[in-house]
């Protein structure tokens, strides 16, 4: 369910880990086709059609708790999102780690009131933000 698509997340870069992102998204997407998902989630041909393609990094949590939702084997979007959110928050506890910790350690641009707005969904937070934040976490976690 996206946390836990890596096996040893800590030991990927952000690049990687949005690619294993998109190989889990590519699985719904080929088993219950493209047109499916456009008809059960309110996402367009096109944002679809780059999910097929691999490119994810701009898709946001919620974009692509759409399309596993959109499987029988994935609980509902809302389900999804808690959980990855949950994850995170979890993980944050158990690395011992803040969001000013956490934004200054990533390699994408957020400060530490994006990263909690983010986590929090307050904000939207794309895979690319997500793999980062995850990556980092795990990585801290491991320690």
């Amino acid at each position: 369910m996206l946390y836990d698509a890596a096996d040893e997340p800590e030991t990927l870069s952000t690049d990687e880990l949005l690619t294993t992102y998109a190989t889990e998204l590519q699985a719904v997407v080929d088993d219950v086709g493209a047109d499916t998902v456009v008809a059960e989630t309110d996402l367009d041909r096109e944002t679809v059609d780059a999910v097929v393609a691999g490119d994810v990094a701009d898709l946001t949590l919620e974009e692509a708790a759409a399309v596993l939702a959109v499987s029988p084997n994935y609980p509902d979007q809302r389900g999804i999102v808690l959980e990855v959110r949950d994850h995170l928050l979890m993980g944050m506890t158990t690395a011992v780690l803040d969001v000013d910790t956490i934004a200054a350690n990533i390699d994408v641009d957020l400060t530490g009131q994006e990263v909690q707005q983010a986590i929090e969904g307050r904000t939207p937070m794309t895979l690319t933000e997500f793999a980062a934040i995850h990556r980092l976490i795990a990585e801290r976690k491991d320690r």
